[in-house]
């Protein structure tokens, strides 16, 4: 898929990352940092997709992490999933680039094992791109007072090793075995989209998360990773499942194709699927 092919649904998830990550760029060159920079960006942005949505699909339910959840979703045939800062505290750090804008589109099926995520984006304001679920990657603005130059998430590669990133303050218990496993290093990153996308993006091979996160955190990178190819899924293999009543989604892995077998079979063998 291109650009050129996108349907509407997935060029609005583009368009709404690109204007919900200038809206955030420019926040954070106004002044405020920290926890209130976060939580200004986050409820700003927040008011920013809904009325979007609101007005271009009118029709369609909502999922925020950012507002109160109606449940009356759950029998909505259409739900858009959005986190509007994933990664609130780096974003609020002012000089890191690994925070993200999600918005995702679940669709039901007839078959319900059809139902899935039809369109996504994660926007990564900072570096001024968006990734989508074409292999054409959005370059939204230039980078400006509020980004970040150098261009990428993580430091050029040195060696052939993979990467597998994962978060700094809840790394998975199995992450070791999982290194070993590949042959791959540790890196530690922010934010559950800005993960993904160093994976999507290359620079990166597989992400690894069992900390906890709920639906927000993991769709939007979870539809752009699926349609790009790459395998996303629970710890134990199994599918991920959006809009059901329960948001919390606590594991995730997301990695490129050949090396699926070798992390889920060491995440198998260090037991940490059933813990």
């Amino acid at each position: 898929m291109t650009a050129a092919t996108r349907t509407p649904d997935q060029q609005l998830a583009v368009d709404l990352a690109i204007e919900a990550g200038r809206l955030l760029v420019d926040l954070r060159s106004s002044g405020p940092t920290g926890r209130e920079l976060g939580d200004i960006g986050d409820r700003r942005a927040n008011t920013l997709l809904l009325e979007r949505l609101a007005a271009a699909r009118p029709d369609d339910a909502v999922l925020s992490e950012e507002s109160a959840d109606d449940l009356a979703r759950v029998d909505a045939d259409r739900v858009w999933i959005i986190d509007p800062v994933d990664g609130t505290r780096e974003y609020g750090l002012g000089d890191r680039p690994d925070w993200a804008v999600h918005v995702a589109l679940w669709e039901r099926a007839g078959d319900p094992a059809l139902s899935r995520l039809t369109a996504a984006a994660v926007g990564l304001p900072a570096l001024g791109v968006v990734s989508g679920v074409d292999d054409d990657e959005v370059y939204a603005a230039p980078v400006g007072n509020g980004g970040v130059d150098g261009g990428g998430l993580l430091p050029p590669r040195t060696g052939s090793r993979p990467r597998i990133v994962l978060s700094a303050s809840r790394p998975p218990r199995f992450a070791d075995a999982v290194a070993e496993a590949v042959g791959g290093d540790l890196v530690p990153l922010g934010s559950a989209g800005a993960k993904t996308a160093a994976v999507v993006r290359g620079e990166a091979d597989a992400y690894i998360h069992a900390g906890g996160q709920y639906q927000w955190d993991s769709a939007a990178p979870a539809g752009v990773a699926l349609a790009r190819g790459f395998v996303a899924v629970r710890i134990d293999g199994t599918p991920l499942e959006y809009n059901v009543s329960d948001t919390y989604l606590p594991d995730l892995v997301v990695c490129r194709a050949d090396l699926a077998d070798a992390i889920l079979g060491a995440i198998a063998d260090e037991g940490a699927a059933n813990r």
